[in-house]
């Protein structure tokens, strides 16, 4: 197995076509990749025609995990797939591209755990699939048709991540908990603060977790931004 590679995991969500599922685990063998982890499947995995599609991936189907959406707590980072582009006024769909998305995961240790997210064949991944995910990835295509078959998604951003693997030195980012400690300090900041409207204080809530999730901290940066979190939350608690 390619050094990295067993740390990134594949999760598809509801998929509904057994070749797809298939054709999917074909590209992780390409590419070096074992690790499946189908949620809520609405077909059989392991059907003659799923098989078949794998070819000589036919063991990742059959070593594949089936879960439901809560496994995404057990993955320091998850980074959900769409095809269908945000603004930055839309903050959960706000994405990187794969040669980004692939470039920090190049640098990052081989001990932490990332989930690669891909939704539903006729309706990806929803608004809060997506939010649960620490940021989004999207494939550039032709305006007319952005939705690409969920198997070639699956092998662009393999390939890219495979191709950057060995390019970059080596860093260890902050863990889901010491994400969810800086999160909980912007939390307490925020909900301190006076905003015009509820929904202005969510969106901020949702910026700053999707801000340190994209950010991939290291440990170093992440003790200097919690610091300062510190410093202003005595400063909003005096008031």
């Amino acid at each position: 197995m390619e050094r990295g590679c067993d740390m990134i995991s594949i999760l598809l969500i509801e998929p509904e076509t057994p070749g797809n599922i298939g054709a999917v685990a074909r590209v992780m063998r390409n590419f070096g990749f074992s690790r499946l982890i189908i949620v809520n499947p609405k077909c059989d995995h392991l059907s003659k025609e799923a098989l078949d599609r794998a070819s000589h991936g036919k063991d990742i189907l059959k070593k594949a995990r089936i879960a439901d959406l809560a496994v995404l707590k057990e993955f320091d980072y998850a980074v959900a797939t769409t095809a269908k582009l945000g603004t930055d006024y839309n903050l959960p769909r706000s994405p990187v591209m794969p040669w980004e998305l692939a470039e920090r995961l190049a640098q990052i240790s081989d001990n932490v755990s990332i989930a690669l997210v891909f939704g539903r064949e006729s309706s990806g991944l929803t608004n809060r699939e997506i939010r649960q995910c620490d940021f989004v990835v999207t494939i550039p295509s032709a305006r007319g048709y952005r939705s690409l078959n969920i198997s070639h998604a699956v092998a662009i951003i393999l390939y890219e991540v495979f191709r950057s693997r060995g390019n970059y030195s080596m860093f260890t980012p902050i863990s889901s908990h010491e994400k969810e400690v800086i999160n909980k300090n912007f939390s307490i900041i925020i909900n301190k603060l006076q905003f015009a409207t509820p929904q202005k204080r969510n969106t901020q809530l949702k910026l700053w977790k999707r801000v340190i999730g994209k950010a991939m901290l290291t440990r170093r940066e992440a003790f200097a931004v919690l610091g300062l979190l510190k410093k202003v939350r005595r400063v909003v608690e005096k008031k």
